[in-house]
């Protein structure tokens, strides 16, 4: 016998989508979302699209365009309950990797996606988008959140987000100026950032690690959760008044990989690894999964988030603007010529 509808018919609501739900969510972005808003930004919240205006800004402007998520530190972030900050993971991810190329991120937009929608998870969520878009300068103009029953367990969600940003052509950043003999900066990373946290959570579960355990200034989970940095004000900052001549944000592949993205053909990285001390979240990683030095390098970031190329005259004035965005940062290696087969050394 098949079973009756419901009086009145089936709703939406039935199927397991509550409407309701999604614009009490909207209702409630909506302050955090206007923090962000730029001049540039036209209309508001509901529309089909976002709308911003380049303006008269630019001369001749390219756009960068970048788009990421952020990993399974989801699935952890989700294990903890701590949903007030990955956000800003999602959005760094996004306008690091714009900013690589020297450009300006304008605007962001986020993808929400879970099997229930529970709004005071998602208004955290996105909350912590918009701050992550507040720290970058970029306007969180759009997104969508999508309550899809059955494609996701229950207390489960998913992100994704793209960005675009301006440069002058100009002063497009491609790497093309980097000659043997310029100096690597590195910039302090806030910890793992959003990168290789499947073999952190596989390490988590093989060395049965208590998240609550004291490491360095805070807890195991508090080192693992910690957002990823947004260096986007600061290098802005830095290229209006030092000649950079590459840049990288070290993200999926780590240092080894990298770096080496932005250096042209017949040039190779140098690094020399007693120039820092990682973070005691790395050193705890490396000794309770007996992990190798190569598998460290190529994996995580190892305490190093975001990579400048300059020339050995011009590192005195990146390291007085660094200093004065409270950044830490070392010269980490050099440019140098190499070849194919060796363009990447670290030691």
């Amino acid at each position: 016998m098949s079973n009756p509808q419901p009086p009145g018919g089936l709703t939406y609501r039935d199927a397991g989508v509550d409407i309701d739900a999604g614009e009490a969510v909207v209702e409630r972005i909506k302050p955090l979302v206007r923090r962000t808003l730029r001049p540039e930004v036209l209309g508001g919240l509901g529309g089909f699209g976002g709308l911003f205006a380049l303006g008269q800004r630019y001369r001749d402007p390219v756009l960068v365009s970048g788009t990421d998520g952020v990993g399974t530190k989801l699935k952890l972030a989700q294990q903890l309950g701590r949903h007030d900050t990955i956000g800003i993971d999602l959005v760094a991810m996004c306008v690091n990797d714009v900013l690589v190329q020297g450009a300006e991120p304008l605007f962001f937009l986020d993808y929400f996606a879970t099997g229930r929608l529970e709004v005071d998870t998602a208004v955290a969520v996105i909350g912590g988008i918009a701050r992550g878009c507040e720290l970058a300068g970029c306007a969180l103009i759009g997104g969508e959140t999508a309550e899809m029953p059955d494609m996701y367990p229950p207390g489960e969600y998913d992100l994704a987000g793209f960005c675009v940003g301006a440069v002058e052509r100009e002063a497009l950043n491609d790497g093309t100026r980097i000659r043997a003999g310029h100096l690597i900066v590195g910039i302090d990373s806030s910890g793992p950032h959003s990168n290789g946290y499947s073999l952190i959570r596989r390490l988590l579960a093989v060395s049965n690690a208590d998240l609550a355990m004291r490491l360095g200034g805070g807890t195991l989970a508090d080192a693992l959760m910690a957002p990823t940095t947004i260096y986007v004000k600061p290098v802005l900052d830095l290229l209006a008044r030092v000649p950079v001549a590459g840049m990288a944000h070290v993200t999926g592949g780590g240092l080894t990989e990298n770096i080496i993205r932005v250096v042209p053909d017949g040039l190779g990285v140098a690094i020399d690894a007693s120039t820092w001390s990682m973070p005691p979240v790395f050193e705890w990683m490396r000794e309770a999964g007996g992990i190798a030095d190569a598998e460290m390098w190529r994996t995580f970031n190892c305490g190093i988030g975001y990579c400048l190329i300059v020339a050995p005259d011009a590192h005195a004035d990146a390291a007085a603007v660094l200093d004065r965005h409270g950044l830490g940062h070392r010269v980490i290696g050099a440019i140098e010529t190499a070849a194919d087969d060796r363009r990447v050394r670290i030691g």
